[in-house]
């Protein structure tokens, strides 16, 4: 056991220090703020039962009260403060004293006990608990109980790191395979040498390799020779035994090998074999923008805004504003996109009793996230994907007559085909001197369509979308989703931590704060000892 398993919770004192802020000055705290509610009920909120099984050997010394550190955490989420900042506000801020029961001439505790108790959190079975007891509040006071509507949106959310250009992030990666992998240090030196030979820096070399930037040649020749030495080292060793032991060796290996060919072609007239490379004239998918956070991910919210970082997904109920469930994930790659997360999300929201509608816009409307609604009865208030005609101006798939009990699609022109097993439909003859086709197609071989899985689904709801009450509702409820989005981000754009993990934690502590100051705001109080709005 590591000395870290040698401590014990530590209890909240009912007994009340001379000295106590919130006796001496806590008619001072705000009426309505969440200060004076956590001064008023954080052992409430936050008994120390909440966090027992954090602490189940129950020997060594004392911790950290946890309606503390839970309010800690609290405030220091809906403040955007680092861990040292949350520590000087609790030894100077009377506010921040009152609210965690600090006596007024007591120091806070070290900062690194907030990484410990995160830490200890991420390791146990319930990681989002503060979360999960605001929720357990809202759900107790009614605040959402009756409300038939759910909106899904997300955000993106900047990473902790700087983005890293091929030359930067293949240099790192080797130099990290030395450091963490046994024995590397003497490959690298026995087999990485063409960096060297080519601009009189090794690995050990700090800054970017001198070599003529402005010239092309001369940039595919490094990226030439830094390839072939990545390669070099994958190749001298055992990186089927590496990987099988696992840990932060294994990790390296496997991401030098990803950042040795995301990002890289075979040079003009190479086949790839006599080791001339260059930067790919692409972007590979899901491509890592940093060694320091391989979880890190280009993103495009829209078409003119591009950012590097995470994605957070969110569930609110929009007559208040609540967030219901909350995730963040990688900004890309599979499963990731809104709709796939959202459809994920909705449905697991335990505050939803009954059937809803849900809202959302254009990335929420695809075949599988209408089909997920479909299953549970839910009525999808989702803004379609605006249809592309194969000629500008021309026919759409909804000109196009779908007959799901013959599986049959009928042109305008009147040309009915076959539905293949996988969704195809090709016209062919049916196109030739066809008085429509300037309208339909283009192509040579007549018009073929391909059908999505859930057409059927998503021409309905394309049908619905077009009614007048249909926009109202989403019109109606989209300000207080967007408002919700910029409690969320305001000040806190930036994330602080590396990885999914870390930030989804913070996420989940960032909406758990503003879920309870907006609770305060609705009236939150006790009431006969359970909690209710005013």
């Amino acid at each position: 056991m590591g000395w870290d398993g040698w401590v014990v919770q530590g209890e909240s004192d009912r007994q009340r220090d001379v000295w106590d802020v919130e006796s001496l000055a806590g008619h001072l705290l705000p009426a309505g703020s969440v200060f004076r509610f956590l001064a008023e009920h954080r052992d409430r909120l936050f008994p120390d039962a909440l966090f027992a099984d954090l602490f189940a050997s129950g020997r060594g010394r004392p911790s950290i009260p946890a309606g503390v550190v839970a309010s800690v955490i609290v405030l220091q989420s809906l403040q955007g403060l680092s861990d040292r900042e949350a520590v000087d506000a609790l030894t100077f801020d009377l506010r921040w004293k009152a609210a965690c029961g600090f006596p007024v001439d007591a120091r806070g505790f070290d900062s690194s006990s907030l990484t410990y108790w995160r830490k200890r959190l991420a390791a146990s079975e319930r990681p989002h608990r503060i979360f999960e007891v605001v929720r357990e509040v809202i759900a107790e006071t009614g605040a959402v109980k009756g409300r038939t509507r759910r909106a899904l949106d997300s955000t993106i959310l900047d990473d902790a790191v700087a983005r890293q250009d091929t030359v930067t992030q293949l240099i790192a990666q080797i130099r990290r395979v030395g450091r963490e992998v046994p024995d590397a240090a003497g490959v690298i030196a026995e087999r990485c040498t063409r960096l060297s030979a080519l601009t009189g820096q090794g690995y050990d070399s700090p800054g970017k390799p001198r070599i003529a930037w402005d010239d092309a040649e001369a940039r595919d020749g490094l990226v030439s020779v830094l390839v072939n030495d990545a390669l070099a080292l994958l190749d001298g060793l055992d990186v089927e035994a590496i990987t099988e032991r696992g840990g932060k060796p294994a990790e390296a290996v496997a991401l030098l090998a990803l950042v040795a060919g995301q990002d890289v072609e075979p040079a003009d007239g190479s086949d790839g074999t006599d080791g001339r490379w260059r930067i790919a004239r692409r972007v590979a998918p899901e491509r890592v923008i940093s060694t320091v956070d391989p979880e890190a991910r280009h993103a495009r919210k829209t078409v003119e805004r591009r950012q590097d970082g995470f994605k957070a997904h969110v569930v609110i109920e929009p007559d208040t504003g609540l967030a219901t469930v909350v995730e963040l994930t990688k900004a890309a790659g599979p499963g990731n996109g809104d709709a796939a997360v959202g459809a994920r999300l909705v449905v697991v929201d335990p505050t939803v009793t009954g059937p809803v509608e849900v809202l959302g816009d254009s990335a929420y409307a695809t075949g599988d996230m209408l089909h997920v609604l479909d299953q549970k009865q839910w009525t999808p208030l989702v803004k379609p994907w605006p249809l592309k005609p194969a000629v500008d101006g021309g026919f759409t798939i909804d000109d196009f007559t779908h007959d799901p009990a013959t599986g049959t699609l009928t042109c305008p022109a009147g040309a009915t085909r076959k539905i293949t097993g996988k969704g195809s439909v090709t016209f062919g003859a049916a196109c030739r001197g066809c008085p429509l086709r300037g309208q339909c197609t283009t192509a040579t071989g007549g018009r073929s369509i391909q059908l999505h899985e859930y057409h059927a689904l998503q021409r309905e709801h394309r049908r619905r979308a077009a009614q007048d009450g249909f926009q109202a509702v989403y019109r109606q409820h989209r300000p207080m989703v967007e408002r919700t989005i910029a409690w969320l981000t305001r000040g806190n754009r930036r994330l602080r931590y590396r990885g999914v993990t870390k930030n989804n934690t913070w996420l989940h502590h960032r909406a758990a704060a503003i879920n309870l100051r907006r609770m305060v705001a609705l009236g939150l109080n006790l009431d006969n000892g359970a909690w209710a709005l005013a």
